[in-house]
């Protein structure tokens, strides 16, 4: 018996290209019941009256090719294959490629920061926790707290229950964390920051 089955990977452009596949022939009746109570079992209450069993094992691909083509359908039908952005030079227009031009990328253009640049700014957020929790060395917590609610923006309550503290419990030490690191940067002799390297 052979049945056609439809992968994702063989969906191009809207048209399916199915893979035909030969079994042996024999009694099918365990995989088709098999695949009712999947169905069955994975359907709202509301909807349970309406799965049928699958006489076939054709009916049954059918039915999982149409959920693959339909979940493809859902993911890929507003990526534009042609896409543009307008130009960054204050030109009118926008920078498009050839439809059979495979060098061009349009992620080239819409990349804002390089990765140089956001090595540099992980250095610069490395330092300035290490400078947080030397100066807080004596309370760890207030430093971990400060860390994780004023730089990693983490909310006191989610902060707070990832730890099982109180939350008002968070908010003094920050106060706390805050009022010394203020004196530390106010009264340090040089900068605590170095300047990073490009």
């Amino acid at each position: 018996m052979k049945i056609k089955v439809l992968y994702e990977d063989n969906i191009k452009n809207g048209n399916k290209n199915y893979t035909t596949i030969e079994i042996p022939d024999g009694d099918y009746s365990v995989m088709l019941d098999i695949d009712y109570e999947q169905r069955l079992a994975e359907a709202k209450p509301e909807k349970k009256e309406e799965i049928k069993r699958c006489q076939t094992v054709q009916e049954m691909f059918d039915l999982l090719n149409s959920k693959e083509y339909n979940g493809w359908r859902r993911e890929t039908r507003r990526i534009d294959p042609n896409p543009k952005m307008k130009k960054s030079n204050g030109k009118r227009g926008y920078v498009q490629g050839e439809p059979d031009d495979e060098s061009f990328n349009i992620m080239d253009y819409l990349c804002t920061t390089s990765d140089d640049e956001t090595r540099s700014r992980d250095y610069e957020c490395e330092v300035i926790c290490d400078w947080i929790r030397k100066t807080l060395s004596k309370k760890p917590e207030w430093a971990e707290a400060f860390i994780a609610v004023r730089i990693d923006g983490i909310p006191i309550r989610e902060y707070a229950n990832s730890i099982g503290a109180d939350e008002n419990n968070i908010t003094q030490k920050l106060k706390r964390a805050t009022k010394k690191l203020q004196e530390e940067y106010q009264n340090r002799q040089i900068c605590p920051f170095p300047k990073a390297t490009t």
